[in-house]
């Protein structure tokens, strides 16, 4: 009896002292979720981001593909060549050095190894309108034969180009359908966002309506296609024969035009933004051609030297290099050395910015165009021209015997010989290697026309702005014409 007692106060005990121990841990968990830790290193908390804010990756893209898939199209085209007959083995095969490459083959084959052949390639295009208008890029279409836009369900039809602009690398196409066709809905790419995610959809390497996805990488993006560059680049895969398809957000509307790749990296593609493409429809379906603005001046970006020799504040704005005679910005009194700092209020940054702008000029607008010239804001109006095809304005040199070139007048006889556009002045005829001439990129037959803002019209004139700009304490501006292209070269002392 004694012994069932003892074993039950026993058991009582060790209940007691579990329940005990399991207060204290439930009190001691309150207390650290609720009292304030002890002071520890100074570490600063990320801030916290509610779900609202945080842009997720979506489940599936199966649903929005499935919805957009109809209105994408993939376009083959047709062109005829004319080359040489190569060897079967391809460039540098062992074959050339024992046969002579190519000219082997012309021997046997004569007239026919510059016979004609059918050229084809593939490409992506998007509809825009139910009775067949699509949209593509000009170098799918350039040049083709024959084009053929092959529809989601397999359907196909022969197209003709309606409009192209080499500048912007738009071009719309036309086919006829036996039946209304779905339509590709446009969105804002102004209001498309860095790491929004995209979706793109094409015909890489003919693979047909090959869907892929990514994220916007960055935007305004300036490749060297062409003077209104202004892609969005993406991640998401684009190969060749993406060419001309949509780029499309979350909400499946397009917001840009698979263009270009690099063809070394990977998950690096650019985007035509379907604004720009909306702006130029009207001029391709009704011209078959964009009409822009033309101000009639050669500009360049300013550089930290230039800024500090023309004691200007900052580098923002786009430094006139040349003012064409007889065109809008020359019978308005625009002058070489003049910089544009705003155009019908809104703020320039550099060159590109003023091209594109203008760009977006119709024949006949009226612009207001802030200048600063001789450190003194001015305000000149100007209406717009048409912009002619030309060639494009190219960058370049310098001059002074001082910095490492030597000069020498241009007489009649020069002028004649070298065909120069001028009858006196000055010109380069040698720049010694490593000069500071040299590393500016001066090059003989530049003709320097203004030295510190003075024209330049003699060796005398030359001599003279050279000696006053190397006794001074600032740097050298010097006005430089090569070929039909004039712009400004700072020279450091």
């Amino acid at each position: 009896m004694k012994e069932n007692k003892g074993r039950k106060t026993f058991i009582m005990f060790l209940l007691a002292f579990l329940i005990g121990f399991f207060v204290v841990s439930v009190v001691e968990v309150l207390r650290s979720s609720f009292v304030p830790a002890a002071p520890g290193p100074d570490v600063q908390a990320a801030s916290a981001l509610s779900t609202g804010e945080i842009s997720r990756t979506p489940a599936s893209f199966a649903d929005l593909a499935e919805k957009i898939k109809p209105a994408v199209v993939n376009i083959s085209t047709t062109k005829t060549v004319r080359g040489g007959i190569r060897s079967p083995f391809g460039q540098g095969t062992p074959f050339d050095r024992y046969f002579g490459g190519d000219d082997f083959f012309e021997r046997f084959f004569g007239d026919n190894s510059q016979r004609s052949f059918k050229q084809r390639s593939l490409g992506s295009g998007f509809i825009i309108s139910s009775d067949g208008y699509i949209f593509t890029n000009n170098h799918v279409v350039e040049q083709a034969d024959k084009i053929i836009v092959k529809l989601s369900d397999g359907k196909e039809y022969e197209a003709k180009v309606i409009g192209r602009d080499a500048k912007t690398d738009m071009a719309l196409i036309k086919i006829k359908p036996d039946d209304s066709l779905p339509v590709a809905e446009t969105g804002d790419s102004d209001k498309l966002r860095v790491g929004e995610w995209v979706m793109a959809i094409g015909n890489p390497f003919g693979l047909e309506q090959t869907v892929t996805a990514g994220i916007v990488s960055a935007k305004g993006r300036v490749i060297g296609a062409g003077p209104y560059d202004n892609f969005i680049q993406t991640d998401a895969s684009i190969n060749p024969g993406n060419s001309g398809g949509p780029l499309f957000n979350m909400e499946g509307k397009v917001i840009g035009i698979n263009t270009a790749i690099v063809a070394q990296g990977q998950g690096i593609g650019f985007a035509i933004p379907i604004n720009m493409a909306k702006s130029i429809l009207p001029d391709l379906k009704a011209k078959g051609k964009v009409t822009r603005g033309w101000l009639g001046v050669s500009v360049q970006d300013i550089t930290e030297e230039i800024a500090k020799n023309m004691k200007l504040k900052d580098r923002s704005g786009a430094l006139i290099a040349d003012v064409f005679k007889g065109d809008p910005a020359d019978k308005a009194g625009l002058k070489s050395g003049d910089v544009v700092t705003e155009i019908n209020g809104k703020k320039i940054k550099d060159t590109h910015e003023l091209l594109m702008l203008i760009a977006g000029f119709r024949v006949g607008d009226v612009a207001k165009i802030k200048i600063l010239r001789e450190g003194q804001e001015k305000v000149i109006t100007i209406q717009i021209a048409e912009r002619k095809d030309q060639p494009e304005v190219v960058a370049a040199g310098e001059a002074g015997e001082a910095f490492g070139m030597t000069v020498q007048e241009i007489t009649p006889e020069i002028a004649k010989h070298l065909g120069l556009p001028v009858k006196k002045g000055v010109i380069v005829v040698d720049v010694q290697e490593g000069s500071v001439a040299d590393e500016v990129g001066i090059q003989p037959q530049d003709i320097i026309l203004q030295v510190n803002r003075v024209k330049i019209d003699s060796m005398k004139d030359y001599a003279r702005e050279i000696g006053k700009a190397t006794a001074g304490k600032n740097g050298i501006l010097l006005l430089i014409r090569r070929g039909k292209s004039t712009f400004f070269v700072p020279l450091s002392k």
